[in-house]
């Protein structure tokens, strides 16, 4: 649920700030400042991250506290993981925000966005129980990282180094993701 509650999170914050910046129309005010679109982007995005990652650490806490479940890993890596997560998730936020006119848009497509990610990460079916063509599917899924490594550093207590094949497609999604919401956001400018 760490990974689930926190893809939510950072994707509709993401999605909806840019969505409602142009529905007020301040969207324009914040073109004419003397920032560049990828600093108006870091601007955007840094709030869904630091977001993201408190609410991870709150559930976190209630899983430690009020459940009990034995933590096996290291806090270190646990959220060194999650910040790539949250990264990836920011990043498919900000796509959704710079394809979105409106802020109804922009919720439409988190939620259109976010149902199939949640059925294909592995956390209600295993990916191994899945026709093939969806298990190739869930390879450009963020969430089904995000699960593997909270579940692999929770309970295996696995280290960075075990980590490297699920961080690093987590990586490239970020990259992808963030180059596209780049692209789109200075496309959207012209």
């Amino acid at each position: 649920l760490i990974g689930t509650l926190t893809l939510l999170q950072t994707l509709l914050l993401t999605a909806l700030s840019v969505a409602r910046e142009r529905e007020q129309g301040t969207f324009d005010q914040l073109l004419v400042t003397p920032f560049r679109p990828v600093e108006i982007m870091a601007g955007k995005a840094l709030p869904s991250m630091l977001v993201g990652l408190v609410q991870a650490t709150l559930i976190l806490l209630v899983a430690q506290l009020w459940f009990r479940i034995p933590f096996a890993g290291s806090f270190l890596t646990l959220y060194t993981a999650l910040s790539v997560f949250v990264l990836a998730s920011t990043g498919i936020g900000l796509l959704v925000s710079s394809v979105a006119a409106t802020m109804q848009q922009a919720m439409l497509l988190s939620f259109l966005i976010m149902m199939p990610f949640a059925l294909l990460s592995g956390l209600v079916t295993p990916i191994s129980s899945m026709p093939e063509i969806l298990q190739y599917l869930t390879l450009i899924n963020p969430l089904r990282y995000a699960i593997d490594i909270a579940h692999r550093v929770y309970l295996e207590g696995a280290g960075l180094g075990l980590l490297i094949p699920e961080l690093w497609p987590l990586g490239v999604i970020a990259v992808v993701m963030l180059s596209g919401a780049s692209w789109m956001f200075r496309h959207r400018l012209a």
